[in-house]
């Protein structure tokens, strides 16, 4: 699947496609340059699927926790752009978090790829040369 975000306003439009389309995987690997717009994306995917916390970017954190007005299982957003060996991500649990069937958003995922499950749905997020976004799935 593809989606074109034209510009921000559209990002929620985006969202609702991506959340349509996404089926039944739980773990999406988002690759893409800084500044392609992975945390910006990710939000609005949140805020789609109703997540009332504030979200932010987990970079130093490693990982937040959202919680939705439904109170079903929590949304899990992963930063991995820090990690400067895979035993921290062994460490922090990793698995508890990537087998729980709660969704899973990971940002920098080709930093721990030895270790994403081999369901892990990969999506790019490219900055095209008019300032688009090309999300690709």
């Amino acid at each position: 699947m593809q989606i074109i975000i034209h510009s921000l306003a559209d990002i929620k439009d985006a969202a609702r496609q991506f959340v349509a389309h996404k089926g039944a995987g739980k773990v999406f690997a988002f690759y893409g340059e800084m500044g392609s717009g992975k945390t910006t994306f990710i939000k609005a995917l949140c805020q789609e699927l109703g997540v009332e916390d504030i979200i932010t970017s987990p970079t130093f954190a490693i990982v937040n926790e959202y919680h939705t007005a439904q109170d079903t299982a929590p949304i899990f957003h992963f930063d991995f752009y820090r990690i400067k060996r895979l035993e921290e991500v062994y460490d922090m649990g990793y698995e508890d978090y990537f087998y729980s069937g709660s969704l899973c958003f990971l940002e920098w995922p080709e930093l721990i790829e030895e270790i994403l499950p081999s369901d892990a749905i990969k999506v790019s997020i490219r900055k095209e040369e008019d300032g688009s976004r090309r999300i690709e799935f």
